[in-house]
């Protein structure tokens, strides 16, 4: 295990140390004091900050920053950050401190509780290493090629959408039929290439990646680039936390893990509600309730945001999208009603698609409310899953796949994530961390089995809870 665990220093709960470091010394026991909204410190590199005041400015939204009140957010600042020296320079202002080199508050603890501190250690030094792997067999670098075909696919079949509708929707249901597959494949496949786009994996400057992020969020799916990157941050730094993690946020329509399902059903008895349906038949709800549910919510959620933040350059971005597609089909149709049936279906479908990608990687795992940060890896594969390798499997989940590798590096270009598989693999192995992959049609019937079964947990808590009143 290393360093005997009655030996631990301050120094050793930290994963690296930073130049010019401040003279005031701070123990970690003072610095969890300060975990609310109104009171933010973060330690980074054995640095504290007190980023009450900056969280409203974070690029990133402050509920990210408040997640990491009171604990060491080194490793989810170097996941989520590219271009340090910039952002080292504007965080100066914030520095109020550094950790306590001779800090005794972390080292009264049991024996127990010392050991699972070193193994964290451990797991953060090896994991460090990984990346430095990473980083030097280039993967970090993206194709240029690779993402100029994406840009050509996504075009081409919004293109030939528009194409199959002007020459043979008025003639053919088929031909109505072949414009909308382009057109929610033109769209889902944005997604997986805007996903990039918001991870800045292609061009060293965010802000650069920004305008990309907005020609496909935007001009392509009609969708917010701002509210995406804010919620899909929140999604990647507590990753099936609930009350944190919005993608996990289903209520009240589906219960998920083990927790949540308890939870919901002592609201139920509190409030003297009941749902619209009980839990227990929510797997066969979900097929098409998820997609339909996912469609209204980003239909709503967008607009609501861009308006409600005034987030006036991705409603430019977003409004040609509408414009262009509903002059198209109205030119065909003649009919408000079957150009809005027609849109409605394009969303449905795209919606079906991400909503069965995205939820076989996460909700068939670990869904808790235990918020205690362990190290990133541990965090990030405690509630994420990978599936097969295969060029249809890679194209159709646009690399996501690889969601356990995604995860971990969310600014390597997606491409490459494969190539970084193995050493992520050694490294679970080596820590006894259970690395899960799975075929691709097994990892979406999952859903319905963890839908099942939190179904289930939820009708043996409501039964119980009323038995006892």
């Amino acid at each position: 295990m290393g360093k005997g665990a009655n030996n631990l220093s301050a120094s050793d709960l930290t994963i690296s140390s930073h130049e010019s470091l401040p003279k005031t010394l701070i123990s970690w026991e003072e610095v969890q004091k300060h975990n609310k909204k109104d009171d933010c410190w973060i330690v980074v590199k054995d640095i504290v900050y007190n980023v009450t005041n900056f969280k409203k400015k974070h690029p990133g939204g402050n509920k990210i920053i408040e997640f990491y009140a009171g604990q060491d957010a080194t490793e989810v600042f170097n996941a989520f950050h590219k271009d340090f020296d910039r952002v080292y320079k504007y965080a100066k202002a914030y520095q109020i401190g550094q950790i306590d080199p001779n800090d005794q508050s972390r080292l009264k603890l049991s024996d127990e509780e010392k050991q699972k501190i070193q193994r964290e250690i451990e797991i953060r030094k090896d994991f460090k290493q990984v990346k430095k792997a990473a980083e030097d067999m280039g993967l970090f670098k993206p194709s240029y090629t690779f993402y100029a075909l994406q840009f050509f696919q996504v075009v081409f079949l919004q293109i030939l959408s528009y194409y199959l509708f002007f020459n043979y929707a008025q003639t053919s249901y088929l031909g109505v039929l072949l414009a909308l597959v382009c057109n929610f494949t033109s769209k889902a496949q944005a997604g997986w290439s805007q996903h990039d786009y918001g991870h800045s994996s292609l061009l060293a400057k965010p802000r650069h990646n920004k305008y990309i992020h907005l020609f496909f969020m935007g001009l392509i799916k009609g969708g917010s680039s701002d509210w995406w990157m804010y919620m899909h941050n929140l999604h990647h730094a507590k990753p099936n936390v609930i009350g944190k993690d919005p993608d996990i946020r289903l209520e009240p329509f589906f219960v998920v893990g083990s927790v949540e399902p308890v939870l919901r059903a002592e609201k139920n008895v509190k409030k003297k509600f009941q749902n619209f349906y009980p839990f227990t038949i929510q797997q066969y709800i979900f097929p098409l309730g998820g997609p339909f549910l996912v469609t209204l919510l980003f239909q709503w959620a967008t607009f609501y945001y861009v308006i409600k933040k005034r987030k006036y350059l991705d409603l430019i971005s977003m409004l040609p999208m509408y414009i262009i597609h509903f002059t198209v089909t109205y030119t065909v149709f003649q009919s408000v009603i079957k150009c809005s049936a027609f849109y409605f279906f394009m969303r449905f479908f795209e919606g079906g698609w991400f909503t069965w990608i995205s939820q076989c990687n996460h909700i068939v795992m670990d869904v808790h409310d235990d918020d205690q940060y362990d190290s990133w890896l541990q965090l990030q594969i405690r509630g994420t899953c990978n599936m097969e390798k295969s060029w249809f499997n890679d194209w159709f989940t646009g690399h996501l796949n690889f969601q356990i590798e995604h995860h971990l590096f969310p600014t390597m270009p997606r491409h490459n994530l494969y190539k970084i598989q193995p050493l992520v693999q050694s490294l679970c192995k080596k820590h006894g961390i259970n690395y899960i992959v799975k075929p691709l049609w097994g990892a979406l019937f999952d859903i319905l089995v963890s839908l099942k079964k939190s179904g289930q947990l939820w009708q043996e808590a409501y039964d119980e809870i009323m038995m006892s009143i």
